[in-house]
């Protein structure tokens, strides 16, 4: 088993430099593969003479948008992991179970209350105001889902994917609705939302996600053998010495703020969580301590890939990257139904 993570590792790690490589090349304005490794060489050396248009693009478009591409990615593959592990499940993802949209209704009321709602605020969060409600949405969709499935000691799965689909059904009314009464300005905002893409994507936010996503994603990886533990069932793992409460919190916590600041940055991405996993499970087993560090890897995979293909496809026009994820995740999540249905 170790020799096929190794040879997973080695295949996502090319195909991430392959993606990178791609992602800095491609798009409207064409980069060649001289441009590249003349740019690439500059970083190293300032003697290095480069076009300041090319320089430009590669340095301040291209490359904060696929290195955001790529933390983004490892980020929600991870957590949509975790929480599989922890409710047991397959289908329990943060788009599925409502926390992506919890997050995004929060972003919404933020963009278009976000005036009222300052006046009673400090100053100093003014600014980060869209990226504390997408989390605060996010950990409380979290908690609410979790409170409602869990009873007895341990987690009822059913009520918790009916429960998130209930919620993220609501959050997509009230969302709507804050869609209608917009101005002009906010509708822009919203469907930027609502949609997802990485076309606002600055060295800024790159550094915010980076440092979120290492603090939480660390925590995260380490938790490998106590989600084995929980696949044996909760009472189980706190037979072998598992403070189940204990990871349940840590993962939701994480989780949230994962998730939350990814669509404060990015808007609604679905899905990147539940087709990593689903598909490393099938090659893999369902070992965890495999499971994880792949699926930080073949999410920046999935979601730069995803990237390079909504803006490119209909270039100049960008296709929402949300749209593009929908697209690969729908199937994905149609064959775990059918593998449902056959196991009845």
């Amino acid at each position: 088993m170790q020799t096929k993570f190794k040879w997973y590792m080695s295949l996502g790690l090319t195909l991430l430099v392959v993606a990178f490589i791609a992602s800095s090349l491609l798009g409207v304005y064409q980069l060649n593969w001289n441009d590249f490794l003349l740019l690439f060489k500059s970083i190293f050396d300032d003697t290095v003479a480069v076009n300041p248009t090319d320089a430009y693009i590669f340095f301040d478009v291209r490359m904060p948008r696929t290195i955001l591409a790529i933390i983004m990615g490892a980020g929600l593959a991870v957590t949509g992991t975790s929480l599989q592990g922890m409710f047991k499940n397959p289908l329990a993802t943060p788009g599925i179970i409502g926390i992506t949209a919890g997050s995004a209704l929060f972003s919404a009321v933020a963009i278009v209350l976000g005036s009222t709602i300052k006046s009673f605020l400090p100053e100093i969060l003014h600014y980060s105001l869209i990226s504390i409600a997408a989390f605060i949405g996010a950990l409380l969709v979290m908690i609410l889902v979790y409170s409602i499935s869990f009873k007895n000691g341990k987690t009822h799965v059913v009520i918790m994917l009916l429960a998130g689909v209930a919620i993220a059904a609501l959050a997509e009314a009230t969302t709507g609705f804050l869609t209608f009464i917009s101005k002009d300005d906010e509708l822009r905002d919203l469907t930027f939302w609502r949609l997802g893409s990485l076309g606002a994507a600055n060295w800024s936010k790159v550094m915010i996600l980076f440092t979120i996503n290492l603090i939480c994603l660390s925590l995260l990886l380490g938790n490998g053998k106590a989600l084995n533990a929980m696949m044996l069932g909760e009472e189980n793992a706190r037979h072998l010495g598992i403070n189940v409460k204990q990871y349940h919190a840590k993962i939701i916590w994480l989780s949230a703020l994962v998730v939350g600041t990814s669509v404060a940055f990015a808007g609604t991405i679905a899905f990147v969580g539940l087709i990593v996993p689903y598909i490393l499970r099938l090659l893999l087993g369902s070992d965890y301590r495999l499971i994880l560090p792949l699926s930080a890897l073949f999410g920046s995979v999935l979601l730069l890939t995803a990237d390079i293909i909504s803006r490119t496809t209909l270039a100049p026009i960008e296709i929402p990257i949300g749209i593009i994820t929908a697209f690969m995740g729908a199937p994905v999540f149609i064959l775990i139904l059918l593998q449902f249905k056959k196991a009845l």
